[in-house]
């Protein structure tokens, strides 16, 4: 009775905070670069002497599905998609740093090339800075290119190189902000082999269909676990009845 009751109530729970992340999948299907979150549950012996019969229902693993996007064509130079494995370093406010597949970039007031939420895109040099009046061209290699406006032909400036990275994703966890780190919380090592799509984007990989299949699923368990929590109740009091009877 008691191992049912416990794995019957902790499931619900997880199964709530399941949906939960299912409806933020659902939520972000057209979020550039994200990746799908993923869980999975297992049952564990609740510790304790007293407690030989009871297990819980816990989080086994809380992971990311790492597969690519498809990736569309927008036709504007800021925006990039990374082709194959890879990440685009970004700059946070403390000064650390975490990495991201939204390509699309824009540039600050002052001229600094960031990500659409405003952090600065990390340089293999610091951020990179763009000057006024240019059209900025970004090549396979990350590399930030100005040519000036009005000077025909205009002089191609090198303005600075975009960090991008392919470390494990077995090292890699994200954070509340959907941005991803290194668990070790040190900064990867600029990859020279992660390609750049230019005028282009990579699509959410969340599979909307498996998503509301998923949740449906989800549903019908949690109402399995709250029978399972109804029919213990029931057991409970039709054998309180009979000891009251043979008492």
């Amino acid at each position: 009775m008691d191992r049912l009751i416990y794995t019957a109530m902790s499931g619900a729970k997880h199964i709530l905070e399941k949906q939960a992340t299912t409806s933020h999948n659902l939520a972000n299907a057209n979020t550039s670069g994200f990746r799908a979150q993923l869980d999975s549950f297992r049952a564990v012996p609740v510790q304790g002497a007293n407690l030989p019969t009871r297990a819980f229902v816990v989080d086994s693993t809380v992971g990311a599905d790492f597969r690519p996007g498809a990736i569309q064509q927008t036709g504007r130079d800021l925006d990039v998609a990374v082709q194959g494995k890879g990440w685009i370093a970004v700059q946070l406010e403390n000064g650390s740093e975490a990495y991201t597949r939204h390509g699309s970039l824009k540039l600050s007031e002052n001229g600094v090339l960031q990500t659409t939420s405003g952090l600065n895109v990390q340089g293999e040099g610091g951020p990179i800075s763009v000057p006024p009046d240019v059209t900025v061209t970004i090549s396979k290699d990350g590399t930030v290119s100005a040519i000036a406006n009005g000077i025909k032909p205009g002089a191609t400036t090198v303005l600075g190189r975009i960090k991008l990275v392919n470390p494990e994703e077995a090292t890699l966890t994200r954070g509340d902000d959907g941005l991803f780190r290194l668990k070790s919380g040190e900064e990867a090592d600029a990859d020279g082999t992660v390609a750049l799509v230019g005028g282009a984007l990579e699509g959410s990989n969340v599979n909307v269909v498996d998503e509301m299949v998923n949740m449906i699923s989800l549903a019908r368990q949690f109402e399995l676990h709250m029978n399972m929590l109804k029919n213990a109740e029931n057991n409970a009091q039709k054998a309180s009845q009979l000891l009251s009877l043979g008492g």
